[in-house]
């Protein structure tokens, strides 16, 4: 078997699918770039399975949601939808299952990162669906979306990489009190290149302190203390 065979038997391994045609899976891993560099490649890449893949996914997602909350709103239903299919989330799965070790990249996108980027990843997740889908149909690409994803849909607030707190916070402040929350830098410690801010958020009466890397992070993280205090749902 040669190396190439190995490392797609190992990444079937951690898809927890087994291709019938090969050759799908191997054209799910090309992206646009190694073709700048391999001639045979020039016209060959993961795209068109990647928008393949993009809409059985969100036809599985939203299948499911639809089964699983039967009295929710569209709304609610279409926000949940929307993180559950988002780039952070797509690229979280694939770096789990080391997707990017098995891409097939240029030089000057694996000097730069495009192993862990996460646009690369997440385009290799649907591709490899869209792979999953023609080789096997429907009903085997729905489990292989929700062998990885189901738990993520299930506990998609706890998915802070997706959600913004502040913007949460503030659409339930404007409509309960008619204010919007004020942010205040407490402090900051720690060496520049390990530096932690310390912020603060207030509505009224009601404060959270949090600490982060960076303002920005220590805000969100502020904002989701007080949601929680406050009992805000973020749907």
């Amino acid at each position: 078997m040669s190396a190439v065979g190995r490392n797609l038997v190992d990444l079937e391994h951690n898809i927890n699918y087994y291709f019938n045609d090969k050759n799908l899976l191997k054209n799910a891993l090309i992206h646009r770039s190694f073709g700048n560099e391999h001639r045979t490649y020039k016209n060959i890449n993961n795209e068109r399975l990647e928008l393949l893949g993009d809409a059985v996914l969100g036809l599985v997602v939203a299948e499911y949601l639809y089964q699983k909350y039967p009295k929710e709103k569209e709304g609610v239903l279409a926000k949940i939808k929307s993180m559950a299919v988002s780039e952070p989330v797509l690229s979280g799965v694939s770096r789990k299952l080391h997707i990017g070790d098995y891409l097939l990249l240029s030089k000057g996108e694996i000097v730069t990162g495009g192993r862990d980027r996460n646009s690369i990843l997440g385009d290799a997740f649907e591709a490899i669906l869209g792979a999953i889908y023609l080789d096997s149909g429907f009903f085997a690409a729905k489990e292989y979306v929700l062998f990885h994803l189901k738990e993520i849909i299930d506990h998609i607030d706890d998915f802070e990489e997706i959600l913004d707190f502040k913007t949460i916070l503030q659409e339930h402040c404007q409509k309960k009190f008619k204010e919007i929350p004020k942010y205040t830098l407490l402090g900051e410690e720690g060496p520049d290149h390990r530096k932690l801010f310390e912020m603060q958020v207030q509505i009224q009466d009601k404060v959270a302190r949090a600490k982060g890397n960076n303002k920005k992070i220590a805000e969100q993280k502020a904002a989701k203390k007080l949601c929680k205090e406050m009992g805000v749902s973020i749907l």
